[in-house]
């Protein structure tokens, strides 16, 4: 198990990982079927692709299929309390104990740095957080977990480590290095709930679609962006262009749902958080 798991960092890791990145953002895009249908069988082999629920049957470029929409109804949100704004896999979760967060158990990081803000850290003091991690074969959309106005985007630049499990394990403050962008959001009673999407190997490339969806959020660099819209339960909120991680801030008061557990498999709509 170790020696696997060391393989796959090496693999996933110890490569040029931002000329990886570039290629592979760049090769996905190809539109020829000559290209495109061996590369999303290849991603399906190995990736455990479920395409049933896709709203199309096929696609111009491998790209098209990482980013697919889904037929609709396909993910129904929840009436009350926050969804799972994504399908994924729920990673470290629990109390934010002071600036004090976890990528997983005894690999603390401060959510300052995560926010590059301790102003933005101080405002989520006592409440709690919960990391989704979405795999290259899932949904890669995500949505808002309830009615709520985006303030705010942080986009603050960096690395791009995977955000797998043994690389969570031996990289320090991951999420802290890579590239990722920091939702600010209010929800209808004035609470904030913030999500931060951070982008990783073989991704890099955050869209948000209540900005311009024609250019991933790093053009323009780092920088705060106002927005101030509301955002409906369920609506598409953004994507990731493979795979990735959300991490999710719950203001005081609120709780994760019973029953939620480390490696559990929810999907965008679920019961979160009350």
């Amino acid at each position: 198990m170790v020696a696997n798991e060391e393989l796959n960092f090496l693999l996933t890791n110890r490569i040029p990982r931002r000329a990886a990145t570039r290629f592979l953002g760049w090769f996905s895009k190809i539109e020829r079927p000559w290209v495109a249908r061996p590369s999303i069988a290849v991603w399906r082999l190995f990736s455990d692709v479920d395409l049933t629920d896709a709203a199309e049957t096929t696609w111009p470029s491998m790209h098209a299929c990482f980013t697919r929409s889904l037929k609709p109804g396909a993910r129904r949100f929840v009436e009350q309390g926050v969804a799972s704004p994504c399908d994924a896999i729920v990673g470290a979760h629990g109390p934010i104990a002071g600036d004090q967060v976890h990528q997983i158990k005894g690999a603390p990081y401060a959510l300052s740095e995560l926010l590059g803000s301790a102003k933005d850290a101080t405002a989520m003091a006592g409440g709690s957080f919960v990391t989704l991690r979405l795999t290259a074969g899932m949904y890669h959309h995500f949505h808002a977990p309830c009615d709520l106005i985006v303030e705010r985007v942080t986009y603050i630049s960096g690395d791009c480590w995977n955000v797998n499990t043994p690389a969570l394990k031996r990289v320090e403050r991951l999420f802290c290095r890579n590239e990722r962008a920091a939702i600010h959001c209010r929800l209808p009673d004035g609470r904030p709930l913030v999500l931060v999407a951070v982008a990783a190997v073989l991704v890099a490339s955050i869209r948000l679609t209540f900005l311009d969806t024609r250019a991933a959020i790093r053009v323009g660099g780092p920088r705060t962006i106002a927005v101030g819209k509301a955002v409906a339960r369920g609506m598409d909120m953004g994507w990731f262009e493979h795979g990735s991680t959300i991490v999710v801030l719950l203001p005081e008061g609120m709780a994760l749902a019973g029953g939620i557990e480390t490696d559990q498999h929810l999907r965008a709509g679920a019961t979160l958080a009350f």
